[in-house]
Formats: C-alpha cells, sequence, structure tokens
C-alpha cells in the first residue's frame, strides 16, 4: 500500500513526493516482471522504508524514483530467491533478462503499439482483464495502481474495510495465480475495459485530494486524447476538469458548493472543462457526461450568478436512468430538497434505507440532516449531523457539519438543503 505516515524529515519530504508522484508507476514496473501485484506493493513499501533510514544519513539520491525501483527489485529477487525450488525454473527464466519490464505500447500479442504511454494507464487496463472479477476490478485499481488505502476505497464503495481487503487480496492472487499478462490488451479489447479503467480515474478524482485530484485530470485527459473518439472519456476528462476548477486551495476551509464565490474559481480550468464537454460530442450520453453537464450547470453560475436547480433536477433523472449509484441517489434527493421543499428531499432519502451501504454513507447522512435542519426538526438534525461527522475523516468536512450542528436553533438564515455534497459523488 502507498505509505501514508512519514516522519516529518527533509527525506521523508521527498518520499512523501515521491509516494504522490510515482507510487502507481513504481508498482506497475515492479508487478510488469512478476505478474505478483501483492508482491510489487510490499517490495515498494519495503524500499519506502528503508528510504527512511537511509536518506537521512546519506543523502537524498539524484533520482529518487529510480533508487526506490532498484530497492523494491532486489527485494522481489530476495523474495523469488528465497522459495527456493518451487519458483527455481521461472526465477532463472527472469534473471536472463537484462531488463524483465517491456517497453512502454507493448501488446499482449507482442505487436508494437503507442497508444499507451503512461506506465499506469497500461496497469489500470491490467486490472480490467476479463478474468478478474467485475466487481474488484476499480477497487483493485484503486489500491493498486493509484496507491490508496484498502479503508478508503470500502468507504468510496460503501462496503466494510475487511470485506473490500479481503476482495482485493483475491484479486491479487488472481493475477498472480492465473499469470495475467501485465501487457496492455490489443487495441480491439480496449473498449470492453475501458468502463472500469473510467471508474477508477474517476474514484481517484473522488476519494483523492491534492495532487491524486491533479493526477485524476492528467489521467483523464490522457486517456480521451490517446482513445480519441470515446465520448464517455471526454465527459470524464470534462468533469474532473470542471470540478478541479472550483477545488479549494488546501488547509482552507470547507465551503458548500452554493456558498462559493465563483470569482475564487480557476477560469482557465472551467473554461478547459467546458471544451472537453464539447469535445464528447452528441448523442445518447452516459455517466460521465451527464456528470459532467451537471458539473457545467452548477459552474454556469460564474456567468449568471444563479443556478439552474430545473436543469439539474432533469439531469439528475437523466442520470439516474443510466447510473443509479449511491451517491447519484442522494444528490437528487439533495436537488429535489431545493426544488419541492425538504420533505421531498426526506422523502427519496427515506426510500434508499434498505439499499446496501446506506447507513455508512456519509453524504446520506449529511444532506439528510440539513433537509431536517430545513425542515424544522432541530433534534433530528442534531442526531444526523453527528453520524455524518463520525463517517467522514476529512477534516475541513467535519468542522463545517460540526459548525452546523452548533448553530442549530440559532441561525438567522435559511437553512440550505444541499448538504454540502458533490452534485453526483459516490461510486456505489
Amino acid at each position: 500500500m502507498a505509505p501514508e505516515r512519514l516522519s516529518g524529515t527533509p527525506a521523508a519530504a521527498v518520499a512523501e513526493q515521491a509516494a504522490r508522484r510515482s507510487y502507481g508507476r513504481l508498482v506497475a514496473l515492479l508487478a510488469t516482471s512478476s505478474g505478483d501485484l501483492a508482491l510489487a506493493e510490499d517490495a515498494l513499501a519495503d524500499a519506502f522504508e528503508q528510504a527512511l533510514t537511509t536518506w537521512p544519513r546519506t543523502g537524498v539520491p539524484g533520482n529518487p524514483e529510480a533508487w526506490l525501483l532498484t530497492v523494491a527489485r532486489n527485494r522481489q529477487r530476495d523474495v523469488w530467491r528465497s522459495a527456493g525450488h518451487r519458483r527455481r525454473a521461472w526465477w532463472e527464466e527472469v534473471d536472463d533478462v537484462r531488463d524483465p519490464v517491456p517497453p512502454p505500447g507493448v501488446l499482449e500479442d507482442g505487436a508494437a503499439d503507442a497508444t499507451l504511454p503512461d506506465r499506469r494507464l497500461e496497469l489500470l487496463f491490467v486490472c480490467a482483464h476479463p478474468a478478474i472479477d467485475t466487481a474488484v476490478r476499480t477497487p483493485l485499481m484503486l489500491q493498486a495502481v493509484l496507491g490508496f488505502e484498502a479503508a478508503e476505497v470500502a468507504a468510496a464503495f460503501a462496503v466494510p474495510t475487511s470485506t473490500m481487503a479481503q476482495r482485493l487480496v483475491r484479486a491479487k492472487r488472481r493475477i498472480r495465480d492465473a499469470r495475467i499478462p501485465f501487457a496492455v490488451p490489443p487495441r480491439a479489447a480496449l473498449p470492453g475495459r475501458l468502463p472500469a479503467v473510467l471508474e477508477a480515474v474517476y474514484g481517484c478524482h473522488a476519494v483523492g485530494r491534492g495532487a491524486l485530484a491533479g493526477e485524476a485530470r492528467f489521467l483523464a485527459v490522457t486517456l480521451a486524447e490517446l482513445l480519441r473518439d470515446e465520448p464517455e472519456a471526454w465527459g470524464l476528462a470534462a468533469l474532473v476538469t470542471l470540478d478541479d476548477a472550483r477545488a479549494p486551495e488546501e488547509g482552507t476551509p470547507y465551503v458548500p458548493l452554493e456558498e462559493q464565490d465563483p470569482r475564487r474559481w480557476d477560469a482557465g480550468l472551467l473554461r478547459a472543462g467546458e471544451d472537453l464537454l464539447l469535445r464528447a460530442g452528441g448523442g445518447t450520453p452516459g455517466r460521465y457526461r451527464l456528470e459532467a453537464a451537471i458539473s457545467a450547470v452548477h459552474v454556469a453560475r460564474a456567468r449568471t450568478g444563479t443556478t439552474d436547480w430545473s436543469a439539474l433536477e432533469v439531469l439528475y433523472a437523466a442520470l439516474l436512468a443510466v447510473a443509479p449509484t449511491l451517491g447519484a441517489h442522494v444528490a437528487a434527493a439533495s436537488v429535489a430538497g431545493r426544488r419541492h421543499g425538504p420533505d421531498a428531499g426526506l422523502a427519496r432519502l427515506d426510500a434508499l434505507l434498505d439499499e446496501p451501504g446506506t447507513a455508512g454513507f456519509q453524504p446520506w447522512w449529511a444532506v439528510r440532516a440539513h433537509l431536517l435542519e430545513a425542515a424544522g426538526r432541530p433534534v433530528e438534525a442534531a442526531a444526523a449531523y453527528e453520524r455524518a461527522v463520525a463517517l467522514t475523516g476529512d477534516e475541513p468536512v467535519r468542522a463545517h457539519l460540526r459548525a452546523r450542528r452548533e448553530r442549530l436553533g440559532g441561525g438567522s438564515r435559511r437553512p440550505r438543503t444541499d448538504g454540502g455534497a458533490h452534485p453526483a459523488r459516490g461510486l456505489r
């Protein structure tokens, strides 16, 4: 797993930067030679641990990523050799190759292709192999390629951490035991694997913060440009770009979307996002083009000064028809509360009570708290706020929700009903 807690030294800061910038690429390089994702992750974790003990004494190397890769590869070789006769034949086969990592763009059938120059994109498509259970492909990408902890992935999919961890372990064993090739699939196979890859990039954007959020935009735009004629890839690129245009500076307080000052949004990213959405083309839109359209309605407030809630209601109805995720249902309930009153929104939330994962889905509780507050039910609202606070690890969001809880009954302005939730977050 990606290092999360590094000590506060200059060497540790470089290691932290390397983890954020290169974790997925390093795992991809390590896994390419062995087909063993778990071993690649363990070897890289050992390399980071060694860096934290070695670099403060010897100095940070000129190329930290190359240093980490070398140490991790040595760790892999130690493991392979220690396996003795069980892996000897395969080890000799690998050891005869000076560099077992194929260059970017090598296809499963051995043909040369330059469509995927980024190692992370290659490994994302590997993790979408038909032999891997469809339910675990995207979680596997989020953890193994993009470096999220199992707990973060579990929260995104609204399942217990232990359940998600077991699924990920089984998927990695499947890759290793079936010797699924770590190479780019033929171009004809890309469309079949694309939905899971798009969902993983979307998940990186939804769950990630700071550098990881920017990384999601890079991957989304790169993928759209490489595939050229995939409308949903352009839709995802537009979505993450428009969202990033509104992203607050790191360390600033959380401000709900409706209360944000459009003058503080990034005008360049807004234009880029709208241009990307235009490149998605016409025809029947899918999930990501609809979510991008929802985001475009919100950012239009920078020009019009108002939010078109009726348009949002129509777009959410269309989104629920093609991707009825729990997050989309909750966001649609928030819009219904704004359009038709808090009781209408609460009714839609109540209809989700029996859905798997609802009880632990933080946006459901946050939106419910705001709707209850707007409906004049402060005791129930307070309890919902407390539950929402308990379910989020994002400190700025926690502080916002606590403040709302503390102001119950004493505020003079009309309570909002959007819950501070993103208009369409939630992978499940």
